[in-house]
C-alpha cells in the first residue's frame, strides 16, 4: 500500500469567496444607515477575516502562494446591489438580500471543499469555519426578514 499524502483541495475557492465577501461587506457598511444592520456587517467582517487568515496556510499548500483574488461571482453581485441600491428606496434591504445570497455561495464552496479528501488539520479547520458560515448565514437570513 503507498503512502500517499493528502492534498488540500479547493481552499483557494473558498478564500476568493470570502475575500469577495469582505470586499462586499466593508463598501455595504459605508452605504447602510441601520444601526443594527452595520453592527452585522463588522461581525460578518470580523468573522470572514478570521476565516481567511485560518485558511491561507492550507491555500499556500494547495497553490504554493498566499491567494489574494476574490470571486467573479461575488464581485458581480457587489456591483449589481450598487446599481440597485441606487435606485431603490431601501437600500438596507438591498444589500442585506445581495449579502445573504454571497452567504449562500460561502456555504456551498466551503462544503464542495469539504467533499475532497482533505488532510485532517484541513478538514478541521472546514468543519470550524463551515460553523462559523452557517451562523453567519442564519443570522443574515434573519436580518433579511427584519429589513423587508
Amino acid at each position: 500500500m503507498s503512502n500517499q499524502v493528502r492534498q488540500v483541495e479547493k481552499v483557494a475557492d473558498i478564500i476568493k469567496v470570502l475575500k469577495g465577501g469582505i470586499n462586499f461587506y466593508e463598501d455595504a457598511l459605508d452605504k447602510v444607515q441601520g444601526h443594527g444592520v452595520k453592527t452585522t456587517f463588522g461581525r460578518m467582517l470580523r468573522i470572514k477575516r478570521e476565516a481567511v487568515e485560518k485558511l491561507q496556510p492550507f491555500a499556500i499548500a494547495e497553490q504554493g502562494e498566499v491567494e489574494n483574488s476574490t470571486s467573479f461571482s461575488v464581485d458581480a453581485r457587489k456591483m449589481y446591489t450598487k446599481i440597485l441600491s441606487a435606485v431603490s428606496p431601501d437600500s438596507d434591504h438591498t444589500f442585506v438580500d445581495q449579502l445573504e445570497e454571497v452567504e449562500d455561495k460561502t456555504l456551498e464552496v466551503i462544503k464542495d471543499a469539504l467533499e475532497e479528501d482533505q488532510p485532517t488539520a484541513c478538514n478541521q479547520a472546514l468543519l470550524n469555519i463551515l460553523a462559523d458560515a452557517q451562523v453567519v448565514h442564519d443570522q443574515m437570513k434573519s436580518l433579511q426578514e427584519t429589513t423587508a
